[in-house]
């Protein structure tokens, strides 16, 4: 059983917003990311004071620290909606399935990302970044 997510309410409202215009015309080589993400958004607790989200959630525009559990490699990126990717600058879109798994764990917690080169674990090192904990609710 996958471990317990948080999303904020405004996360999960622009998730869902996004998610609808994407299923309504979808590529057929992104819909079951599609289908990952909106199941990950469903099944999340939803949070409707950001005040009261611990710091240490990956939430949207939050910028994280991941470790690959198998290689031992580190790497620091930003979840973004997918219009504002840009993967050689770090910033994984949410529908990237990265991007999608890592959505709402906690420092510490370790979880599976299906990636083109097959499955993939990472931990969760640090959220250098979260819009919530520095007061910026408009992102």
């Amino acid at each position: 059983m996958a471990k317990s997510i948080m999303v904020t309410v405004q996360d999960k409202q622009r998730l869902e917003d996004c998610l609808a215009v994407l299923q309504e015309f979808p590529d057929k080589l992104e819909l079951p990311h599609i289908q990952y993400l909106d199941q990950e958004v469903q099944r999340a607790k939803v949070v409707l004071d950001p005040l009261s989200l611990p710091a240490d959630v990956i939430t949207m525009r939050s910028r994280v620290k991941l470790v690959n559990v198998d290689t031992g490699a580190q790497m620091d990126c930003v979840l973004v909606y997918p219009a504002e990717r840009a993967p050689e600058e770090g910033r994984i879109s949410v529908l990237a399935p990265l991007g999608a798994a890592m959505l709402g764990y906690r420092v510490g917690d370790v979880f599976e990302a299906e990636l083109p080169k097959g499955p993939a674990k990472f931990r969760v090192e640090a959220v250098l970044y979260q819009p919530e904990s520095a007061g910026d609710y408009h992102l």
